[in-house]
């Protein structure tokens, strides 16, 4: 499981959350950049923020309840009405908030919607925290690059010396030059498959 991560946005530390294979930007790290006494429920009862998540979690969310997304829909803006995150989530089967207890406790966003909310705190703030997490999604993949070439590398060294102790060890004499050749390619398939999970016939059809 990836470990959480921290960006740096006009001096804030920003925490992202890793929840399986998503990724939820910290609202309430966000939130104490913005200036005066305000709070994610302030932004969360503005019709415009409704009508966003709504229109999200419909492109995302195959299971949004939009019964209740209507009603709270018609009930936004007005005076009186009050919703929190859990509510909305709990009442609307929503995936692009949430809510956690613990050492990481808050208020967490999928980044399309974080961004939205950065625009409420300021267009400034929007545009800075665009940039700091796109600077930390380039550092992750240079960094996949790297562990890709090691682990290339290690794959090659090994598989001389795995083909170097099948044709010491393994090769009966009698075998011709095509069914040598199937051994060792099944020997490699294996190395690959122990290093990369797919075989090299499998990551051939994957750039094809």
């Amino acid at each position: 499981m990836a470990q959480n991560k921290k960006i740096q946005v006009e001096g804030k530390e920003i925490t992202i959350l890793f929840d399986g294979e998503k990724e939820f930007i910290s609202l309430t790290d966000m939130l104490k950049a913005k200036d005066g006494d305000f709070f994610i429920s302030d932004w969360l009862r503005n019709r415009n923020t409704v009508e966003y998540l709504g229109i999200w979690e419909s492109v995302y969310n195959s299971d949004f309840n939009y019964g209740e997304f209507a009603t709270i829909k018609s009930q936004a803006g007005l005076n009186s009405y009050k919703l929190s995150v859990k509510e909305w989530v709990t009442k609307t089967n929503a995936i692009g908030l949430k809510a956690t207890a613990g050492r990481y406790g808050g208020t967490y966003a999928h980044p399309d919607i974080a961004f939205e909310f950065g625009m409420w705190i300021s267009p400034q703030f929007k545009i800075y925290l665009i940039k700091e997490f796109q600077r930390l999604k380039a550092d992750e993949n240079d960094r996949l690059k790297l562990d890709w070439n090691l682990q290339r590398t290690l794959a090659k060294v090994n598989y001389v010396i795995h083909t170097d102790a099948i044709k010491a060890n393994l090769l009966p004499k009698e075998l011709t030059n095509t069914q040598t050749g199937l051994v060792y390619a099944n020997e490699a398939d294996m190395l690959n498959m122990a290093l990369f999970g797919k075989t090299a016939k499998q990551w051939a059809r994957r750039k094809s």
